[in-house]
């Protein structure tokens, strides 16, 4: 893919709907989760049979960067009868939590397994311009603070030096008996997230979380925050 190939993101809100951020993050080669975007509960009911039980479904807004606050997301639906009740349930609790929000749609996505569950993103930093950062999930980032930056533009040798910078590395390489992370998969999403910050410089925060390894080797972005300014 070429630069001009990437679908630049219209400013024009604050942040960009769920749908509309992966579509940017997978054009850079990160993977993210089979999903379609659902406007009925019919579609939902037909996407979840597509894509394969249990599915996760999330509201689709640009007002709503934080779905789960508003109620927006339901995990581990096993059937088309859980998928059209998740689906009433979702509006019916946005409608409550924030009436004015705009609703693209309701996402169905594939359920996915995680191994490890890793945070990523991109900042813009008054003094070093666009940064990148890796952290791991859960305790690590939330007691520990176990997060590392480097500076975009980043190459390969100094993404894999992020990756061993972190406290928890042992963890990713496979310590109680989980699979290793893919370390050579994870350095190319963070270059890809360094090259996206370099040719986006309205995209001036983006936020993977969480990054999920799997055991079977995948890197998938399952939520993806992008906040604009332009």
């Amino acid at each position: 893919m070429t630069d001009t190939d990437a679908p630049r993101p219209a400013v024009g809100g604050l942040f960009l709907a769920e749908d509309d951020a992966k579509v940017l993050l997978s054009s850079y080669g990160v993977e993210t989760p089979r999903e379609e975007v659902a406007g009925s509960l019919a579609q939902a009911a037909a996407a979840a049979e597509r894509i394969g039980f249990p599915v996760v479904l999330k509201v689709i807004s640009p007002d709503l960067p934080h779905k789960t606050e508003a109620g927006g997301v339901r995990l581990g639906l096993d059937s088309a009868q859980a998928v059209v009740r998740a689906y009433d349930e979702i509006l019916a609790s946005v409608s409550r939590h924030s009436p004015g929000a705009r609703i693209k749609g309701v996402l169905v996505a594939e359920h996915v397994s995680a191994e490890h569950e890793l945070l990523c993103g991109i900042k813009r930093d008054p003094q070093f311009g666009p940064v990148v950062a890796l952290a791991l999930g859960g305790v690590f980032v939330e007691i520990l603070k176990d997060i590392v930056f480097g500076v975009a533009p980043l190459d390969r040798a100094e993404a894999l030096d992020m990756i061993d910078a972190l406290r928890g590395a042992p963890v990713l390489a496979g310590a109680r008996g989980k699979a290793p992370v893919d370390r050579e998969r994870l350095a190319a999403a963070l270059v890809s997230l360094s090259k996206l910050a370099m040719e986006h410089p309205e995209v001036w925060e983006l936020d993977v979380n969480p990054l999920a390894a799997t055991a079977g080797g995948r890197l998938v972005a399952l939520d993806c925050l992008v906040r604009l300014e332009g």
